[in-house]
């Protein structure tokens, strides 16, 4: 009785060592693919905000083009206006 009690332990024993290796394969295949998820995403959201930037980078320098048109045209006015049109 005692060899089958001790049988049964170890088999109990071994099943629950192969059991816990699947497990974790299997929470390591699904933590691989969670990381590859969450990268492309921070990849997408890099790219997006790369994008932003240079949109925004773009603005700046037509906006910053603008007002130096203008100052011109400030100036131009002001000299014209200091010798009276002449």
């Amino acid at each position: 009785m005692k060899k089958i009690f001790l049988s049964l332990t170890a088999l109990a024993l071994v099943a629950s060592v192969y059991s816990c290796r699947e497990t974790t394969s299997e929470n390591a295949e699904e933590t691989a693919e969670t990381i590859e998820v969450e990268t492309e995403n921070a990849m997408d959201e890099a790219g997006e905000a790369i994008d932003n930037a240079a949109d925004a980078t773009g603005e700046a320098m037509e906006d910053a083009g603008e007002a130096v048109e203008e100052a011109a045209d400030d100036t131009k006015e002001a000299v014209e206006d200091a010798t009276d049109g002449q």
